[in-house]
């Protein structure tokens, strides 16, 4: 049996940046600098599961910030 054949009981943990993206680590590795633990682990279809589902706005969080300001501004400005 190849490695692709064998099963993957890593366990992962879901990971989120200051930006409010979501990504999968090893648990048992130390977070990559700038990303902290998002509470949840498992194996890796669990953990993408439980991104599918808090995740839903692709959009970095700065973008989505910037285009609310935007937002703001044109409404006010239609005042």
């Amino acid at each position: 049996m190849n490695s692709q054949e064998q099963e993957d009981l890593t366990i992962y943990k879901v990971i989120v940046n200051h930006e409010e993206q979501y990504s999968i680590w090893r648990a048992d590795r130390e977070n990559p600098p700038g990303w902290t633990d998002a509470g949840k682990e498992g194996s890796k279809a669990e953990c993408l599961e439980y991104i599918k589902q808090v995740w839903t706005d692709m959009r970095p969080l700065s973008l989505r910030k910037k285009m609310e300001l935007d937002e703001q501004q044109r409404a006010e400005g239609e005042m």
